[in-house]
C-alpha cells in the first residue's frame, strides 16, 4: 500500500497563489514560495496530505513556458527556498508532487536559441518536432515547428530524441536530489511520447521508494496510460465533468454510468485503474461557478472523497471562491488569496471537506474498497465500498427536497452517519437512509469506528426565484466592502434592478461582480484589479451569472 494511495491532495498553482507578476523579468529572486507555508497548516487543518504544487521552474508567463528545469522561477524565489517548502511539508506529514512540463518549453529555453542563432547548424535542431527552415511562425524568425495548442510561444520537444529524453530525467534526478520531491503531475501526458514515460516509469522505480507518476489525461482510455510500464494513475476528466453536470441536470444516472466505465477499464476492480479526481484546477472554472444550485456543493464533494480514486482540492476552493475563464484569459482560476481573510468566513464547505477528509483517513474502504452501486434515480444515489468484509455505504441526494433511501444493509446490523452521527438501523437486511435536501451522508457499521469531525452546517438549497436573480443581498458590513471596493477603482456603487443583465453597462456589471465578492467575505487588492481590468461586457455578464 503505496501513501498515494490513501492520500487526500491539495492543489496549488504557485504563481497565481502568491500574486507574481504575469511575467518573468528575471530579476533578482522574491521569496514568494515561503509565503505557502502557513498554507501547509492549513492542509492538515482540513486533513489533505499531500499537497500537488507547480509549475515551479524558470519560465517566461504562466509557468507551462520553461526556461530552465534545473532553477527555481525568480518570481517564486531559490532553490534553497523550495527545498525549505518541502521539507517544511515532510516535517508535517505531507508528501509533495511537482508539475513536470515535458512536452513544450518556452522559447528561451537554451536549445532553442541556440537553434534560432546557428538554425541548421544548430545541435539541437532534432530536440523539436519538424522544425523547417523554410517556414516561418508568428514570431517571424523564418523556421517553423510543432507547437503546443496552436501556440508558437510553446515549442515542442522531440521526446523521440535519446538526448532530450536524458535531460528531462536528469531534471528529475535533479529534483529527488536537491528537494526530495515524491512524484509528478505530467502536464499534457496524453500528448507526451510513451516511450518518454517508459523512461520516467523506469526512473521512478528506482529514484525513491513509491515514488508516483500521475499525468493529465483529458479522454480516452485512461488504461493506455496507467499500468505498469508508464503511469499510477491519471486525471479523471469524465468524473470530473459528471460531477457537475449531474448536478446541474439532476442525474446521478450521468455519474454512475462514468463510475461504471472506469471501473469496466479498470477490469472490473477499483485497484485495476487508480485516478485522481478533482472538481476544479487550474484550467477549468472553480465549482462554485460551475454549479447553478450552490447548495450542491455538499453532494459534489461527498462523491469527491467517496467514488473510486484519490481526491483534491483545488486552492481555495473549500472557501466557495468562485472563477470563471474568459476567452482571453485563465487569471480568474489562479486569483492571488489571503489565507487569513478565507479562514475568517467560516464556510460550511470548508467544515464538510475538513470532516470528509477525516472520514476517508479513518476508513480504508474508501481507498482499498470494492464499489457496489445500491440505489440509483435521477435525484439519489447510494453505494457501498467494501474491504475485507466491511462495508461503508455512501448516500447523496441532490434534490431541493428532503429524501430517503432504503438499500441492502449489506449483512451490518446498523449504521452510524459519520456526517451527521444519525443512527441507521436495519431492518430485515435493509437500512433506510433520511437525507436533507442538497446533502450526502457516509455510513460506517455500528460498533466499529466513527471519526471525530467538525460539526458541519446544512447546506440550504435556493429554490425561489428571486434567491436564483442576477441580484445579491448585503448583508453586515458587506455594504461598506462594495462601497471601498468600488471607490477603489473609481466606480459607482449603483446596481441596477429594474433592467436585464444584459443592458447592464460595463461599470454597473463591474460593480455587481463586486458586490457579489463583498456578499462572498472580503474583496482582496487583486479581486478589485481583477475587477477594475476587466472591460469587457461579454466577459463581466458571464462572470455575474456565474454566482448564480
Amino acid at each position: 500500500m503505496a501513501w498515494y494511495d490513501e492520500a487526500v491532495f491539495y492543489h496549488i498553482y504557485p504563481l497565481g497563489l502568491t500574486g507574481a507578476p504575469k511575467v518573468n523579468e528575471h530579476g533578482e529572486p522574491e521569496h514568494r514560495l515561503l509565503d505557502l507555508i502557513p498554507w501547509l497548516d492549513h492542509m492538515r487543518d482540513i486533513n489533505a496530505n499531500a499537497l500537488y504544487i507547480g509549475p515551479l521552474f524558470e519560465s517566461m508567463t504562466h509557468g507551462y513556458d520553461t526556461v530552465d528545469y534545473s532553477t527555481v522561477d525568480a518570481r517564486l524565489g531559490t532553490n534553497e527556498d523550495l527545498a525549505t517548502l518541502v521539507q517544511e511539508a515532510h516535517d508535517r506529514g505531507i508528501h509533495v508532487i511537482l508539475d513536470g512540463v515535458f512536452n513544450h518549453v518556452g522559447r528561451d529555453f537554451f536549445a532553442f536559441q541556440d537553434l534560432l542563432e546557428k538554425r541548421e547548424n544548430s545541435p539541437y535542431r532534432d530536440w523539436f518536432c519538424n522544425v523547417n527552415f523554410c517556414g516561418n511562425n508568428s514570431y517571424n524568425d523564418g523556421l517553423c515547428y510543432d507547437n503546443w495548442g496552436g501556440v508558437d510561444a510553446l515549442v515542442k520537444l522531440n521526446q523521440k530524441n535519446p538526448a532530450v529524453r536524458e535531460h528531462l530525467t536528469n531534471a528529475v534526478q535533479g529534483w529527488v536530489d536537491e528537494f526530495d520531491i515524491d512524484g509528478l503531475r505530467l502536464d499534457a501526458a496524453d500528448v507526451l511520447d510513451f516511450e518518454c514515460m517508459h523512461a520516467l516509469r523506469h526512473l521512478a522505480n528506482t529514484v525513491k521508494p513509491d515514488f508516483w507518476l500521475m499525468g493529465e489525461v483529458i479522454h480516452g482510455d485512461y488504461s493506455r496510460w496507467v499500468n505498469g510500464d508508464t503511469l499510477h494513475a491519471v486525471t479523471d476528466y469524465s468524473l470530473h465533468k459528471g460531477l457537475y453536470s449531474g448536478h446541474n441536470d439532476h442525474n446521478y444516472f450521468e455519474i454512475a454510468h462514468t463510475v461504471k466505465r472506469n471501473l469496466d477499464m479498470g477490469g472490473g476492480h477499483v485497484d485495476g485503474l487508480k485516478l485522481y479526481n478533482f472538481v476544479d484546477n487550474h484550467d477549468v472554472d472553480r465549482i462554485a461557478s460551475k454549479l447553478d444550485q450552490p447548495a450542491h456543493l455538499a453532494p459534489v464533494h461527498v462523491l469527491l472523497y467517496t467514488l473510486p480514486g484519490v481526491p483534491s482540492i483545488y486552492y481555495g476552493s473549500e472557501f466557495a471562491v468562485p472563477g470563471k475563464r474568459t476567452a482571453h484569459a485563465d487569471d480568474m482560476l489562479r486569483p492571488a488569496l489571503d489565507l487569513e481573510e478565507l479562514e475568517e468566513q467560516r464556510q460550511p464547505l470548508e467544515a464538510l471537506v475538513t470532516a470528509l477528509g477525516a472520514v476517508r483517513e479513518a476508513r480504508p474502504e474508501l481507498s482499498y474498497g470494492e464499489y457496489q452501486e445500491l440505489a440509483l434515480t435521477n435525484r439519489q444515489y447510494a453505494f457501498a465500498r467494501t474491504l475485507n468484509g466491511s462495508s461503508v455505504i455512501v448516500a447523496v441526494n441532490n434534490d431541493e427536497g428532503p429524501a430517503s433511501v432504503t438499500v441492502d444493509a449489506l449483512d451490518a446490523d446498523g449504521y452510524v452517519g459519520a456526517l451527521t452521527g444519525t443512527a441507521y438501523p436495519a431492518e430485515d437486511g435493509r437500512v433506510t437512509i433520511e437525507l436533507d435536501a442538497c446533502s450526502g451522508d457516509v455510513l460506517v457499521p455500528e460498533g466499529t469506528e466513527v471519526p471525530e469531525v467538525p460539526d458541519v452546517p446544512a447546506f440550504e438549497p435556493e429554490t425561489t426565484p428571486e434567491a436564483q436573480s442576477a441580484g445579491v443581498t448585503l448583508e453586515g458590513d458587506a455594504a461598506e466592502v462594495l462601497d471601498e471596493a468600488c471607490e477603489a477603482i473609481g466606480i459607482p456603487d449603483e446596481i441596477p434592478e429594474d433592467k436585464p443583465l444584459e443592458e447592464w453597462t460595463v461599470q454597473e456589471l463591474q460593480a455587481g461582480v463586486l458586490a457579489h465578492l463583498a456578499a462572498n467575505g472580503p474583496v482582496t487588492p487583486q479581486m478589485r484589479k481583477d475587477v477594475e481590468n476587466n472591460v469587457y461586457h461579454d466577459s463581466l455578464l458571464n462572470w455575474i451569472k456565474s454566482f448564480r
